[in-house]
């Protein structure tokens, strides 16, 4: 009896689970999906100002799939996260976790003199503030005031003399109301939206999260006052002398659909000094009725303040809140006269030099970054004295991007990340202020990530990893050198077998320069053609790690990470003509075999898929991840989203540049659906039923559409899960890879018995 291919993948994945017949020996050194599962990523938390002690975070990919997305956009939801907390003594290494087993934990910092370690333990529902003593090793739970709960959204801080900690609060009251706000929309039995409304639901429960209270928890009297009553707090913070607050207030007045969860705040200042209901206490003031159009950046002092309108950046204090003027043209100033109709180019780019925008403060307040068309520039707020220490060159020479990832705290150095364009390099810089010089302190093959600089300068911690490495967390001093590891996070993978990525260039329909990520299987052998898999997206320039490319590593693939050009209004071209492309220099250069060659993406990679299988057949096997397949029905869909689907389609993310009644065939023209009679390749759809991002019905509907037309199709649909489809449990995820191996098993694979998935676990 024939078997319909269309079942052969989840033949495939009943054999995959079922098997344990491999050698012991590759069940040693192959990377499996065990591995997958168990790779642990390390996050710096938190260094000491002395640079002595380091905090850190671990956990792993199993920790995360324990996620409800039932509840995606319910503002009381606690999203699990269990990870190790790890205190690591810099001088010698020595390491320690906090807890013995992995607990829910957020926002762990140093106390200013780091003799003390907060940090949010979840507790049942709710998360406590915990003091740890680093000399006594005492844990102190801080419980918050009757009727009252840490917020959701809340973090930690210690004010600058270390006295007290502060954080925010949700009522129990505002707790229960939010909770029956979210069960109206998603069980009702009924709910009722109308156009009258200001908001959108889901806005309105998006918002929810403001409204909170601001407090502070004295360590010394174990006390907590207020410093700001329930009010629609966006953001906030406290003056380094803890005398004042100064916060952004929720203003908002409907739901805008030109930026995606667009917001109106009006900024204050508040005594932080006394309860805002004491008698004699001053109340607050107001120092921008509107932050709309305008870019507000605050001093680590918590009082002075830059702010940027009209190409024009201003600094002023809480004191003094008298302007003045440090980058960008004055206020009356005229265009001459000769120029004033002048439209060209030139003209334009000359009146885009002279407008700037507020950036960053150095650690002292005594500097300013600001930024304009060319570049990014110093403005020492004493003199104005303004000086460019980073130049924007010509884009179209794929210039490296560099951006600035830190200060040092005597002001006198800045750190630069660094990532070329057009070869396999990235590092850090250092900006010297005073000899105005830009050092290389690394630059090689390896991803530099996570950089912290003690304030005293004498100690500096990084994340370094590779392609086929997760990071690993390193100690040097301010200039990199002498770096050591600290925590070498997977040394599972010391016996694997791994391949290894490179660059490869190549010209796109178009004729432009592209470069294409490629990831080359263990003991790849330049003398034989491989199955090939193209993994769609953007424009990509990402050589992080990756278990799924991995995964097809181990199992013989060849993975391509290619980059593609945008044309507004016709985004489905870009694919066609850049990742064919990408495929025909793979295939001149006797890697990928032209006869199997694999397609697939995630999200808008997922779109990308569906609409590049429209438009050509040069793959055998496609498999579209939580991607959309008709833009019309997407266009007003996914409500949790507010607007975002709107945005993205117009404005941003889609590129089509215009609303579906302004270009009505622009939206067919770009919906994989009004072509799917085109597609030859066999197509997976894998999706999550509990998606808010790209709902699963949007996905379906070319699974019922090459059904009706005859056509190899797969609807894979995990019910508890989210975007990216199967991330709701252990088992999800496992059957998951399954599916993506069995199924390019199947497709791509001329000597793999049919329906077998060449993995493990």
């Amino acid at each position: 009896m024939r078997i319909p291919r269309s079942h052969l993948a989840a033949l495939a994945v009943l054999s995959f689970l079922a098997t344990t017949s491999l050698s012991a020996q590759n069940a040693a050194t192959k990377f499996t999906v065990q591995d997958a599962l168990d790779l642990a990523t390390y996050q710096i938390a938190d260094l000491s100002d002395d640079g002595a002690w380091l905090v850190a975070t671990s956990s792993t990919r199993r920790d995360g799939l324990m996620v409800d997305y039932h509840r995606d956009s319910d503002p009381t939801y606690l999203r699990p996260r269990p990870s190790m907390l790890w205190i690591i003594e810099t001088k010698t290494g020595t390491i320690k976790s906090l807890y013995p087993e992995k607990r829910d934990i957020s926002s762990p910092k140093w106390s200013p003199d780091g003799t003390k370690l907060a940090l949010l333990l979840r507790n049942g529902e709710v998360y406590e503030p915990v003091i740890w003593e680093r000399a006594t090793g005492r844990f102190t739970t801080v419980h918050a005031p009757a009727g009252k709960y840490v917020a959701e959204n809340s973090d930690l801080r210690w004010t600058g003399d270390a006295t007290s900690l502060v954080f925010s609060l949700h009522t129990l009251d505002w707790k229960k109301r939010a909770q029956e706000q979210f069960a109206r929309q998603t069980v009702g039995p009924i709910f009722v939206q109308s156009s009258k409304d200001p908001f959108l639901a889901w806005d309105d429960i998006r918002r929810l999260g403001n409204v909170r209270s601001i407090v502070a928890y004295e360590v010394a009297t174990a006390k907590t006052r207020e410093l700001l009553p329930e009010a629609m707090i966006a953001s906030y913070g406290v003056a380094e002398d803890g005398s004042v607050i100064t916060y952004n207030e929720d203003i908002t007045k409907k739901t805008d659909y030109d930026v995606i969860f667009g917001s109106e705040n009006k900024a204050l200042v508040a005594p932080a000094t006394c309860a805002q209901k004491s008698a004699g206490c001053a109340p607050a003031r107001v120092l921008f009725p509107t932050l709309k159009g305008m870019t507000l950046v605050m001093a680590s002092d918590g009082k002075h303040y830059a702010y940027g309108k009209d190409g024009r950046v201003f600094i002023a204090s809480v004191d003094d809140t008298a302007a003045k003027l440090i980058a960008g043209p004055a206020k009356d100033a005229k265009p001459k006269s000769d120029s004033a109709a002048d439209t060209s180019k030139a003209a334009k780019d000359a009146k885009d030099k002279e407008r700037f925008s507020a950036a960053r403060f150095s650690p002292k307040g005594d500097a300013l970054i600001v930024s304009n068309k060319d570049g990014l520039w110093l403005v020492d707020l004493a003199s104005g004295n303004r000086e460019m220490f980073l130049a924007t060159p010509d884009s179209s020479l794929r210039p490296p991007q560099r951006s600035v990832i830190g200060w040092s705290e005597d002001g006198r150095t800045l750190y630069l990340s660094h990532a070329a364009r057009t070869e396999w390099q990235r590092g850090i810089l250092r900006y010297d202020r005073t000899t105005k010089r830009l050092d290389t302190l690394s630059l090689d093959t390896r991803n530099y990530s996570q950089l912290r600089v003690a304030k005293n300068g004498s100690v500096a911690v990084v994340a370094i990893g590779d392609v086929y490495r997760p990071a690993d967390l390193y100690v040097g001093d301010a200039s990199l050198k002498n770096l050591r590891r600290l925590v070498h996070t997977n040394p599972q993978l010391d016996g694997k077998q791994l391949g290894h990525a490179g660059l490869t260039s190549y010209l796109d329909a178009d004729g432009h320069g592209k470069y294409a990520v490629v990831y080359y299987p263990p003991g790849y052998d330049k003398a034989r053609r491989y199955p090939t898999v193209f993994n769609v997206y953007e424009d990509f320039f990402n050589d992080s790690f990756d278990p799924v490319f991995n995964l097809l590593n181990a199992n013989g693939y060849v993975v391509v990470q290619p980059s593609v050009d945008f044309d507004i209004g016709y985004p489905g071209e870009a694919w066609v003509k850049g990742v064919t492309a990408a495929a025909n220099k793979l295939i001149e250069l006797g890697i990928a075999d032209s006869a199997r060659l694999g397609v697939h993406g995630t999200s808008y990679g997922g779109y990308a898929t569906n609409l590049l299988i429209t438009q050509t057949n040069r793959f055998k096997a496609a498999i579209n991840i939580s991607g959309k397949v008709d833009v019309i029905s997407f266009y007003t869909d996914s409500p949790r989203l507010g607007v975002r689907n709107i945005h993205a389609a117009e404005k941003s993310q889609d590129r089509i540049g215009a609303t579906l009644w302004q270009q009505p065939q622009k939206y067919v023209q770009q919906s994989a659906i009004m072509f799917a009679d085109r597609i030859q390749t066999p197509l997976m759809l894998l999706t999550g039923e509990q998606d808010q991002n790209v709902p699963a019905d949007n996905t379906r509907e070319m699974f019922y559409a090459l059904r009706r037309l005859g056509k190899d199709v797969v609807w894979v649909n995990y019910m508890n899960g989210g975007h990216g489809a199967g991330n709701a449990s252990v088992a999800d995820y496992v059957d998951y890879l399954g599916r993506i191996l069995g199924w390019y098993d199947t497709h791509l694979k001329k000597d793999a018995p049919k329906g077998v998935a060449s993995l493990e676990q």
